[in-house]
Formats: structure tokens, C-alpha cells, sequence
């Protein structure tokens, strides 16, 4: 809905992306706070409801589009406090949402060495190492609620940028935005998503030399695959389960749910069967939403 209200609540370890998530969602037209104090939060929403909308003066900012990060800079036990807090502000107009931003240990290591910056939680007695193990405890609290979650690994701030807008800013109304997820299982499993499929086993084009350039989403690929009795058998079991189970997901007010469909490479079977399942799902969800991990992503 054009008028409704959104907070999407930004939080994460150091070091995940936070503030660049920040910065594309400011430029998507959302208004921006870094580093809130939990127990500010509360207010901030209340002003929000209170201001004047949708007609607002030339010199009014419209907080009808609210991003806000929180991380572990804030107080160790108002940071216990977000699970009551969050609750109270999804029982008013807005529709909150908490994206949850995380990368691995070696990662999140290897950019703090990269830019030199200290860590908020490290000092003379607690190492690099050790601050980003405590972060992970301390921000539990947040975590453990979050609607989205998205691992950055491997992410530029280009596809970071792509992804949010995907996700968030093209998102349409409250209801569950679903994503089928192309990825390769030599690049590692993506671990933000919910529902994982494993279509390794079906005929793989790729050793055919004269179609191994092309992708899932080329014709050469989708006739080589729909010739495939396999290929039809697999996508019908997986349409079938789904089918069968995403509506209970959707009753249990899930805003987001994932659907990571892998082969080996994340070019040719996994990126047919994730177009497949979209074109099924289409017209069965208002949001749905596909991407391909292992492809180029253009803007």
C-alpha cells in the first residue's frame, strides 16, 4: 500500500554492512537513523504516527519510511529489552521489519584488517577474534527475530544494493515475499536461506561443450532440459511440496521465506528450475521474486 508505514529495523556484526544497507535504503527515500538507542525507538515511532500525512508542509520530512540501525554499540541490556519492544511497535500502524545482516568469522576479520577500524567491543583485554564471537551472543536478542537475514560473504556493495532493492524496497504490501534462489554448491550454500533443493543429480548440460556458455535462462538450455523426463519429474515434486506447505509458512506471518534451489555450478539446472518454480508461483503470491547468486547482476 502507497500509504502504509514501514520501519525496517537494520542490525547485524560488526563489520556485515550495516551502514552501506543504510545508505541504499536512504536513497531508496526511506529516513535514516545510525546507531539509535533501543529505548529511543519507541519515541521515534510515536513522532512518526503524529505527524501530518499524507499532506505534509515543504519543510516537513516525511517519517512514514523509517530505517534505523541497531547494533551492539547500544546497551547490553536494552538490547535483552528488543524482543518486548519490537512487539509493541508491531501492535501499532507500522509494519516493522528487522533485516539481520551477517557474514563469516574470517570475513568479518579480513575487512576490519582491510580498513584498520577498531572493533566497538574490542580492547586491551578482548582480541578481534573474540569481540566478533561476543557480538554474536549479544545481539541474539536480535537475531533471533529477524524477518530477513542475509549473509554478505560474498557480496559486493553493487549486489547489496540489488538485493535490498530486490527484497525490501520492491516488496508491494505485508504480505510474504517469496524468493527462488539459484546458487552453485561449489560456492558454498547460501545460509540466509530457508528451504534448500539439491538438483545436482539431473542431467547436467554443462558437458556438452557447445552449450556449456549459456545459462538456465538461454533457449538452448531450457530445451535441453525439458527433453529431460528427470528434470520434469524433479520440478514437479518440488512445485508439489511447496505448494503443499509455503501457504502455512504465509499463516504463520512470515514476511520473508527463501527458496534456495542448488547445482553444482549455479549456471544451467539450478537457474532453469528456479525460473520454472517462479513462473508456477506467479500467480499464487503477490511477491515473488527470483535471483540467480552465481550470475552477473545488472541494476
Amino acid at each position: 500500500m502507497e500509504d502504509e508505514m514501514r520501519l525496517i529495523i537494520i542490525s547485524g556484526r560488526s563489520g556485515s554492512g550495516k551502514s552501506a544497507a543504510l545508505n541504499i535504503l536512504e536513497d531508496l527515500g526511506f529516513y535514516c537513523i545510525d546507531n539509535l538507542p533501543l529505548g529511543l525507538l519507541p519515541a521515534l515511532t510515536e513522532q512518526a504516527q503524529q505527524q501530518k500525512h499524507p499532506l505534509l508542509a515543504d519543510n516537513e520530512v516525511s517519517l512514514q519510511r523509517l530505517a534505523v540501525s541497531i547494533d551492539a554499540r547500544n546497551v547490553a541490556q536494552d538490547l535483552s529489552l528488543f524482543p518486548t519492544i519490537l512487539n509493541s511497535i508491531k501492535h501499532g500502524p507500522f509494519n516493522a521489519e528487522v533485516l539481520y545482516l551477517d557474514a563469516t568469522k574470517e570475513t568479518l576479520m579480513q575487512r576490519f584488517s582491510a580498513t584498520r577500524r577498531r572493533h566497538p567491543l574490542t580492547n586491551n583485554n578482548t582480541s578481534l577474534d573474540e569481540a566478533i564471537e561476543s557480538e554474536q551472543d549479544l545481539l541474539h536478542p536480535i537475531s533471533d527475530l529477524a524477518d530477513l537475514n542475509l549473509d554478505t560473504t560474498r557480496l559486493s556493495i553493487h549486489d547489496l544494493r540489488s538485493l535490498i532493492k530486490l527484497r525490501i524496497s520492491n516488496r508491494k504490501s505485508s504480505d510474504m515475499a517469496l524468493l527462488f534462489q539459484s546458487f552453485g554448491f561449489k560456492h558454498g550454500i547460501p545460509i540466509d536461506a530457508d528451504l534448500v533443493f539439491d538438483v545436482r543429480n539431473l542431467p547436467n548440460p554443462y558437458w556438452d561443450p557447445s552449450l556449456r556458455q549459456f545459462t538456465g535462462r538461454d533457449p538452448q538450455i531450457i530445451e535441453f532440459l525439458e527433453s529431460e523426463p528427470l528434470v520434469k519429474e524433479m520440478l514437479a515434486d518440488i512445485h508439489q511440496y511447496l505448494k503443499k506447505w509455503l501457504p502455512s509458512f504465509q499463516q504463520a506471518n512470515r514476511s520473508y521465506m527463501t527458496v534456495a534451489i542448488g547445482c553444482t555450478g549455479g549456471h544451467h539446472r539450478s537457474v532453469f528450475i528456479s525460473e520454472a518454480l517462479n513462473q508456477l508461483f506467479i500467480e499464487q503470491f503477490e511477491n515473488v521474486q527470483i535471483r540467480h547468486r552465481e550470475l552477473p547482476v545488472y541494476d
